[in-house]
């Protein structure tokens, strides 16, 4: 991890390079290879729509941004489910790529869901890798927070640490957005 001349703290460079991520970089272990990124996403929609789409509905996110996301496939159980293993087509820098999810958390009470990359093109960097992501409401006035963490361990200290995937999931969260609240 890069540190910061002024502080010391590995988060603040990248802060400087991606301002609009909250938390940026949080070492969760006290070995250098693992790490967690944190956003925020404020969108237009309720929590209740936005976790609707992801959890339950995800293989309408490529009419949200197809540009983005190609597929998303159900490969084993039920849409929403713990244990559900699903296959997502997408494009990051260019390239075509591809994931094998297990879900393994589903609260729609938090509107919450985790999943855990388990093959696929992240894996070729990173020996574990989850994603969480969680919608509640805005504090003050309409819409709601989207707030994704993603926690890695990276196969060595050569990796970067995935802040191109944050920006593609903050990206994809504002085209799910985008499509749920255009009118009819």
């Amino acid at each position: 991890m890069a540190s910061s001349a002024r502080t010391g703290k590995p988060e603040d460079d990248v802060t400087k390079k991606l301002p609009h991520v909250q938390r940026t970089i949080t070492s969760t272990k006290s070995s250098a290879l693992t790490g967690k990124l944190e956003a925020d996403v404020e969108i237009k929609t309720s929590p209740e729509q936005f976790y609707d789409m992801v959890a339950n509905k995800p293989h309408l996110v490529p009419h949200a941004c197809n540009d983005k996301v190609q597929g998303c496939d159900l490969h084993e159980g039920e849409w929403g489910k713990v244990g559900t293993i699903i296959i997502r087509r997408y494009v990051l820098d260019g390239k075509a790529k591809q994931t094998k999810e297990v879900i393994e958390a589903v609260d729609p009470d938090k509107k919450l869901i985790i999943a855990k990359v388990m093959e696929g093109d992240v894996m070729e960097e990173y020996k574990s890798f989850l994603l969480s992501i969680q919608v509640s409401p805005k504090s003050e006035g309409s819409g709601s927070v989207v707030h994704l963490t993603l926690e890695y361990e990276k196969l060595h200290q050569g990796i970067d640490h995935p802040q191109t995937m944050l920006q593609f999931i903050k990206d994809v969260s504002n085209g799910i957005d985008a499509h749920l609240t255009k009118p009819n």
